[in-house]
């Protein structure tokens, strides 16, 4: 199979920086404070840089491997174990894709029930929101880029909400600096991955980007605003509860936007929830996406095939997990499979291709 898309289908390098970014920033860092808290108390501002610098390495990996197999996650797969295991696992990471879609989709359906429409069935606002899902991922690769644009370029202005907390905030609450273990940070650490997770898409939208070697700086940008946002973030929300508050606000960051004052807006948390629909929708998108990529590259089954039926099981997925307790153990899973994926199978996956490839050049020459 032809691994190169049509020049019509294809992206300019700098997209990357926005395909990367929206993909880390959805419905996490609306409450991510309590959880990286529950470890490293105030001092787990600094899991968040150090768990961004890690996913600067991985997506560096990612890069080599890519250029090296000359496609995609797909490619690199059947260079290391065959077409038939090779395929199998590309099968199993795109499932991962799948579950990653869904986590974003019931995360926020729940945001919308707990803050603003109680009484809301799951259903009605599973099928709109995926309905519009279906509009964005069948018109092509092209669409949901540009919806990742339009969701940093209207997502960002809300930084400056943190303003109306600052003046409430007290610098003491984050002392004293480094007053936890080591295992404590590496908790809290481990912890930050759900919030970071998306970057890996990459692995199979590579082929997609026009000239992909030169947008390597670009995705490396994307993950650096990635970690200033949730730096700044959770430094602010440090400041703002104490330790105390913070173990009991599930969404810290939708508390801050309560003490937001406009003139023209009583309750702005509203605002924000509405606007923030155009920050997880690109997530959803490119999962759902990669999914559809996935089966083609695998199984050659055309996009269009697949997208209906790979959006009628999250729909039965949102049914599924229907409280806080079983949102929170769909969250944990995908976390944890995430983990895994990013932190041991990205580096091995690199080592071995690294080692395939070293092994044929010297059977070459």
């Amino acid at each position: 199979m032809n691994l190169q898309p049509k020049e019509n289908r294809l992206v300019s390098p700098y997209f990357a920086f926005y395909l990367i970014h929206t993909m880390q920033v959805g419905v996490g860092v609306l409450g991510f404070q309590r959880y990286i808290a529950k470890s490293a108390g105030h001092d787990a501002w600094m899991a968040v840089i150090t768990g961004g610098i890690l996913i600067h390495l991985l997506v560096w990996m990612s890069y080599r491997m890519l250029k090296n197999s000359d496609g995609d996650l797909v490619a690199v797969h059947e260079d290391i174990a065959g077409k038939a295991i090779g395929g199998l696992l590309s099968t199993l990471f795109t499932v991962y894709s799948g579950f990653l879609a869904l986590t974003v989709l019931r995360t926020y359906i729940e945001v919308i029930q707990v803050w603003m429409f109680p009484h809301i069935n799951t259903w009605g606002i599973s099928l709109i929101l995926l309905g519009i899902v279906y509009y964005f991922v069948s018109g092509g690769f092209r669409i949901v880029t540009a919806l990742g644009f339009f969701s940093v370029i209207l997502g960002t202005p809300l930084i400056f909400l943190k303003y109306f907390a600052v003046k409430y905030s007290h610098i003491y609450n984050i002392l004293p600096l480094f007053d936890h273990s080591v295992t404590d940070y590496f908790v809290a650490t481990k912890t930050m991955t759900l919030n970071y997770l998306g970057f890996e898409m990459l692995l199979l939208y590579y082929p997609f980007i026009k000239h992909p070697e030169k947008s390597e700086k670009w995705s490396q940008w994307g993950v650096f605003f990635s970690i200033l946002l949730y730096t700044i973030t959770a430094v602010e929300s440090f400041a703002y509860y104490s330790q105390g508050q913070l173990k009991h606000t599930i969404w810290a960051t939708l508390t801050l936007w309560k003490i937001v004052e406009l003139p023209f807006v009583e309750r702005f948390e509203y605002i924000g929830i509405s606007i923030w629909l155009f920050v997880v929708l690109p997530n959803i998108c490119i999962a759902v996406w990669c999914v559809t990529r996935g089966f083609k590259r695998v199984y050659s089954i055309k996009q269009k095939h697949t997208l209906i039926p790979v959006l009628i099981l999250i729909f039965a997925g949102t049914l599924f997990f229907k409280d806080r307790q079983a949102i929170d153990l769909l969250n944990s899973l995908v976390s944890k499979a995430g983990y895994y994926i990013i932190y041991f199978y990205i580096p091995l996956l690199f080592v071995l291709h690294w080692l395939v490839l070293k092994v044929r050049r010297k059977k070459d020459a």
